[in-house]
């Protein structure tokens, strides 16, 4: 594979107008969604090899797309420049790794506070490679913004954006902004709408998105409507939801993968407990957030990937010796002898 992103080949040109064609036509395929992490190098640069072993890794586990510029991502941590950079090199591993019958949806995070800047960078992102962007509501002014607002916010992007978009309904980082159901709905009414995020963590929500979206679309199920951990992917599935977009998918995508095959097969007991030990491990990914996610991935990549449990300043990393990581490597031992365990079947095939 290679380490810089490669002119575009007239297959590698066929492959991006395939994934667009399949944007613009249709919902998301269901399944596992990644929010990458974001890798720097010791200079404190974009590490582009680092970022498309892990594309790699994550294609071949078997995920159904890539979401990029998340708040796993660092994206707030990037300059436009450095955003475009990250695009590009998954956009190019994604072309090394499949081909043009299985196409992986490349999902960009471009909110910013103004519409202007929104649909800016939900160019920058088409340009760079993304099929997808994901947005959350601008939230610096949430005192003085209201839903009407919100909901036209989101419509103007989707009218101007040159790829479809999601809505990612994350409070946390949206300065306390939890769009409900109802406004979901009318947001989601836009037919270039075309899915949720919804790492609120409510399933009585995701419940309701999941029915009442066909009847807003014209009886189409077009609209991709996912949970946002990796602790309720089976709770999820059961009232109808998609898939998930999950941070510990990161460190355990073959497991987050299974939990969704086993649904699907019927064998619910095994999901159960599958799910159980999923989430014992993303507890710790909640709690310590992408800085821990990052320090578990020498833990569960190996020790080549040891760079990768840098974050970028303001914060650091987490003591390899310390009891954080102590924490995380014994909290997380069970998800990574699944891991081990659904990696090796999966070689021997």
């Amino acid at each position: 594979m290679s380490t810089t992103p490669t002119s575009l080949s007239s297959d590698s040109l066929q492959l991006d107008d395939m994934a667009s064609q399949q944007a613009q036509s249709g919902r998301l395929p269901n399944g596992v969604y990644v929010p990458m992490l974001a890798f720097f190098t010791s200079s404190d640069e974009i590490d582009v090899p680092a970022t498309q072993r892990h594309t790699a890794r994550l294609v071949a586990a078997g995920v159904s797309g890539l979401v990029i510029h998340g708040s796993n991502g660092e994206a707030v941590h990037m300059s436009r420049r450095e955003r475009r950079s990250v695009i590009e090199a998954v956009a190019d591993a994604v072309r090394h790794e499949t081909d043009s019958h299985a196409p992986v949806p490349i999902i960009a995070g471009c909110g910013a506070q103004s519409l202007r800047e929104t649909v800016e960078l939900c160019q920058e992102a088409k340009d760079a490679g993304a099929t997808h962007a994901i947005i959350l509501p601008p939230g610096y002014y949430a005192g003085i913004l209201n839903k009407d607002a919100i909901v036209t916010y989101f419509h103007d992007v989707a009218d101007r954006s040159p790829i479809p978009v999601l809505i990612y309904n994350f409070p946390a980082a949206a300065n306390g902004v939890d769009l409900d159901s109802d406004t979901l709905l009318r947001i989601a009414a836009h037919p270039r709408v075309v899915g949720v995020k919804l790492t609120c963590g409510n399933t009585g929500k995701l419940a309701r998105m999941v029915a009442e979206t066909p009847k807003i679309r014209g009886g189409r199920d077009d609209f991709f409507v996912a949970g946002g951990s990796a602790d309720f992917i089976l709770q999820g599935l059961v009232v109808g939801g998609h898939g998930t977009i999950s941070g510990f998918a990161n460190l355990a995508p073959r497991a987050c993968v299974r939990i969704c095959d086993l649904y699907e097969q019927g064998s619910l007991k095994e999901a159960r407990e599958l799910q159980h030990e999923v989430a014992k491990a993303d507890w710790l990914a909640i709690r310590y957030g992408f800085v821990g996610v990052k320090a578990a991935m020498p833990i569960f990549h190996g020790a080549g990937e040891a760079s990768c449990a840098e974050p970028r300043r303001p914060f650091t990393r987490l003591d390899e010796n310390g009891t954080a990581v102590k924490e995380i490597q014994q909290g997380m031992s069970g998800a990574l002898a699944i891991e081990a365990t659904l990696a090796a079947a999966a070689a021997s095939e």
